[in-house]
């Protein structure tokens, strides 16, 4: 679960991404995260344990100096025993903003899961501390995470496999690389388990950031899929066996460009240019 964010405060921005993110050209993803995380002053904590590319915390490193971040540092994790150390633990207690690579989410959470490093950074970002991942490492911040699954774009009972995530929030369901490698159906039957959630499906080089007020704005060059399921009349998923399609009734799709919104609270979506509220 969340953590509770504490009187007077705000919570920190929550920033997933679809992964492939623009890393050379046209960075505006990593720029607002830099920006969102402190700007000059931003003091980041790259966390690269999903990939077993040894490159992969160095190269986000450089990126995030070249954009003008104070502070970068490389945490990597090989055992649950580093997830206990006290150097790390204060380490991260010092960031502004937390970074989650890609690479494979169950190796991050089978690392990190109910260990000392996950409930801090949940305590963190309830204090305002910003994190973010892209690909493995978006998938990974809510509360129930996809592990895997089929791709298409029917719902199938049986096709995706749901494992617990970091819990930063959970109000969605996140999938990524989803236009390019046609996931609708893993995340509609994810909602089919967990109707209560609302599914975002994010396209490579496109992010949602999450205000404190849990208003999502789309940023970069894709889309952003919300399936919302908060007014399903009708569900079968409990009669069908797997490999066999499901009914729902009542789903509400958007198909969200930068600049557009939605916001978790009153589940209204705005064209980019619109002002939303955020009550």
């Amino acid at each position: 679960m969340p953590s509770k964010v504490p009187d007077g405060q705000r919570r920190g921005w929550i920033i997933p991404i679809g992964g492939s993110e623009n890393k050379e050209n046209d960075r505006r993803i990593l720029e607002r995260f830099v920006s969102v995380s402190g700007g000059e002053d931003a003091d980041i904590v790259v966390i690269p344990a999903a990939s077993r590319m040894h490159e992969t915390g160095s190269r986000y490193e450089q990126v995030f100096r070249d954009i003008g971040a104070e502070r970068v540092t490389v945490m990597d994790f090989d055992t649950r025993r580093d997830c206990h150390e006290t150097g790390r633990l204060e380490r991260l207690d010092q960031a502004s903003g937390i970074f989650f690579t890609g690479g494979n989410q169950l190796r991050l959470t089978t690392l990190l899961g109910g260990t000392p490093v996950a409930k801090l950074i949940r305590h963190r970002n309830a204090h305002g501390v910003t994190v973010g991942g892209t690909s493995a490492g978006a998938s990974i911040l809510s509360e129930h995470m996809i592990a895997a699954g089929d791709e298409g774009s029917s719902l199938i009972a049986g096709t995706v496999r749901l494992a617990p995530g970091l819990g930063l929030t959970n109000r969605i369901i996140i999938d990524q690389h989803f236009r390019q490698r046609d996931r609708l159906g893993r995340l509609l039957t994810a909602l089919a388990y967990n109707p209560f959630a609302v599914g975002v499906g994010l396209d490579e080089d496109t992010a949602v950031f999450i205000s404190p007020e849990e208003i999502l704005e789309v940023e970069g060059s894709g889309g952003v899929t919300i399936v919302d399921g908060s007014d399903v009349s009708h569900s079968s998923i409990d009669k069908v066996g797997d490999g066999q399609p499901v009914c729902m009734l009542g789903l509400r799709l958007h198909i969200l460009i930068a600049g557009a919104t939605f916001n978790l609270n009153t589940h209204l979506a705005a064209a980019p240019g619109l002002q939303q509220s955020k009550e």
